[in-house]
């Protein structure tokens, strides 16, 4: 509910069934192609949430347990940045809900990016990443992040300072048979996010059969999301996000609006759309949208129980005033708080 939809025709792996129409609540797995996946918790590897399908990981990147704690050291380690200030967790904190709580990321050496850090629990999941899905892969994602604005880095000269490093040199010769690479880097980084998972919250609890996992104004809120609110039509599923790109009109008002998916596709029907981002532990990781324009979890939904902000590119098929109450809209943001994930990530010993 927290973003609307421009519907684009995408093809997908497994059915999608819309939680607003049905109230059956049922994942949506992207799977990557040509991916395999993953047996359940093998030798020290995270399984997946119980009501969440198997983890994809692709054919040229398999989890094993050696690859996923190097690639946990290396997604908490500040010199992989370019002024050692910056690693990958500085964008995706425990306590603001994996991401960074600020309106627009502030990349290394201090740079103002321009949109917001989005979470990264279950990003394993996503087909695509950033907000406008120019990314095809989390490899890809990785690498961009860690050579852009975000670390600022030069990759070549950061692999040569870990394999200076012998507590890393002998684990990726270990893991990869070789020296760090670049490459080797990302997919170390890329299977330890594909374990980051948030399914166990006490909404889930709920749907497994704990009568008492949630007060009456989250079961109402439950109740109004799937139902009167249409929320569940783009956050669908397990996941919370039916992972297409949407026009909510956050931010068309500007004198040079940000063109979102557009820039990726060059389609006018993607003018100002951006990815729904999933829910949960939605309540942490304000302030909401891609330019984090918005301060509060109840000031957002009141923006989409209304039908958005108007704009010649607004999803009026998804996007209507649902024409909540006050104490509905409060049910609402009740039930979206028993989606808080319980966050464990913590700071490995570093070589």
């Amino acid at each position: 509910m927290l973003t609307s939809s421009r519907g684009r025709t995408r093809v997908v792996s497994l059915a999608l069934v819309t939680v607003a129409v049905t109230g059956i609540f049922v994942g949506v797995l992207l799977a990557h192609p040509q991916t395999q996946p993953a047996a359940k918790a093998p030798g020290g590897i995270p399984a997946p949430p119980p009501a969440f399908d198997d983890m994809p990981f692709p054919a040229d990147n398999p989890i094993t347990a050696a690859k996923l704690e190097l690639g946990r050291q290396l997604y908490f380690d500040k010199r992989l940045s370019a002024d050692g200030t910056r690693a990958c967790y500085s964008c995706h904190v425990c306590e603001k809900g994996l991401t960074d709580g600020l309106p627009t990321a502030i990349g290394a050496l201090g740079k103002k990016l321009t949109r917001s850090s989005p979470t990264m629990w279950n990003v394993g999941y996503n087909k695509e990443f950033y907000w406008d899905g120019r990314s095809g892969t989390l490899e890809k994602q990785g690498l961009a992040a860690w050579s852009g604005g975000n670390m600022g880095a030069d990759p070549n000269v950061i692999v040569a300072n870990l394999n200076a490093i012998p507590g890393y040199r002998d684990q990726f010769q270990k893991v990869f048979n070789s020296d760090a690479t670049p490459d080797a880097v990302v997919k170390a980084i890329s299977t330890f996010e594909r374990t980051i998972y948030c399914g166990t919250t006490r909404f889930d609890r709920s749907e497994q059969g704990d009568e008492k996992a949630l007060n009456a104004a989250e079961k109402r809120g439950w109740e109004i999301f799937r139902g009167k609110g249409g929320c569940g039509t783009c956050h669908a599923g397990i996941l919370f996000t039916d992972m297409l790109y949407h026009n909510a009109g956050i931010g068309m008002d500007l004198p040079t609006p940000d063109v979102g998916r557009k820039k990726v596709t060059s389609a006018d029907a993607d003018m100002g759309a951006f990815k729904t981002p999933t829910l949960r532990d939605i309540s942490k990781s304000a302030p909401y949208f891609h330019d984090g324009s918005v301060a509060t979890l109840e000031e957002a939904v009141a923006i989409m129980a209304s039908g958005g902000k108007p704009n010649a590119f607004l999803d009026t098929k998804n996007l209507q005033n649902r024409m909540l109450t006050a104490d509905e809209k409060k049910d609402v943001v009740a039930f979206l708080r028993s989606l808080d994930c319980e966050c464990t990530l913590a700071e490995p010993k570093l070589p």
